[in-house]
């Protein structure tokens, strides 16, 4: 039977002969991987067709997303009319509110003053309930 210690030493030394090959692997120009690509007609095959495929699914999306922003523009201008009308009725709605209010300050504008100098003319001078007098 073999020592813990024998068999940690057999998985170090598995571990830096893997992390060699992995740094010469690394070392290989990808130059050289694209032309062994290249070479191989099978995967450029392949390649050309997922290109392909790839290029009819961009061009499926695309006039997807066309009918799909038509119908939603469609949709609305049916229900929500187009962006001129509804500016124009925020404001038509904004100038009602408006006339509403002045002809409501015109009706309110007298009472409001003579409230308010009421209240002025009115001051009732008196001494805080705190406040103690002190007497010398």
């Amino acid at each position: 039977m073999t020592s813990p210690s024998a068999g940690i030493q057999q998985l170090l030394a598995a571990e830096k002969k893997a992390a060699d090959k992995v740094g010469e692997a690394r070392k290989l120009e990808p130059k050289c991987y694209k032309k062994c690509l290249l070479m191989n007609p099978k995967i450029l095959g392949k390649a050309r067709r997922l290109k392909q495929a790839k290029d009819e699914a961009t061009e499926e999306i695309e006039k997807y997303r066309g009918e799909r922003e038509k119908q939603f523009k469609e949709f609305e201008n049916k229900h929500v009319g187009s962006k001129d009308q509804v500016a124009a009725k925020i404001d038509a709605d904004t100038r009602t509110r408006i006339d509403e209010m002045h002809r409501a300050l015109q009706t309110h504008k007298e009472k409001v003053i003579m409230e308010v100098l009421e209240h002025i003319y009115a001051i009732k001078t008196e001494l805080h309930k705190n406040y103690q007098k002190t007497v010398k």
